[in-house]
């Protein structure tokens, strides 16, 4: 199956993206609402319906918006024409500007067909885990987090995985500094040593 198919299967499913709080609303009441100020819009309500679900041509991959990523991914596996029981990896990226993605290759081992999903979101973003969905992203996502600084609502054990627990920051951002001394041992900057 082509991931333009898959794409057809998921969107004649309606998702709907969780309420979202907005800070800009705390404290007011109805009754100001009422008398005419104006509200702006949750980022969950400018997003259009079209939009959450796109195929994108160049990568073969269907782009999902992180509101409904865990609707999506509960529908990619349990979906009998779809089946996606494995979740193979995840893959963490910086898009600069504080902007991050995630892409997520899924396999169905009965179906025989492969595909990628893609989220790109703000760095501040909770990306909803799926660690429900597929146990194995688990530790993908803590990889995910530990590497890239990927901040997962929900994930039953958000923790590094690969370094320290006071380590600070993430190696792999593009704005990523590299300590000079980490517990009083020297960094090493040089690493021609190392080939």
């Amino acid at each position: 199956m082509q991931p333009d198919d898959i794409l057809k299967i998921l969107q004649q499913i309606e998702f709907s993206a969780p309420e979202v709080k907005d800070p800009t609303l705390e404290g007011s009441t109805e009754e100001a609402v009422a008398e005419g100020d104006i509200v702006e819009e949750s980022v969950s309500d400018k997003v259009e319906e079209s939009d959450r679900l796109l195929f994108d041509e160049d990568s073969q991959s269907i782009m999902v918006d992180y509101s409904i990523w865990l609707d999506v991914a509960k529908e990619l596996k349990g979906n009998k024409d779809l089946n996606f029981d494995y979740l193979m990896c995840i893959a963490s990226y910086d898009l600069g500007s504080d902007r991050l993605g995630l892409a997520y290759n899924l396999y169905s081992n009965h179906l025989k067909h492969s595909l990628e999903v893609k989220i790109e979101f703000e760095s501040s973003v909770e990306v909803p885990s799926v660690a429900s969905v597929w146990r194995t992203a688990d530790w993908h996502e803590r990889e995910a987090y530990d590497m890239m600084g990927t901040l997962f609502s929900g994930h039953p054990d958000m923790r590094r995985i690969l370094l320290a627990s006071d380590w600070e920051g993430h190696p792999l951002r593009k704005d990523y500094k590299e300590p000079d001394y980490y517990r009083g041992v020297p960094v090493p900057k040089d690493k021609t040593a190392w080939e």
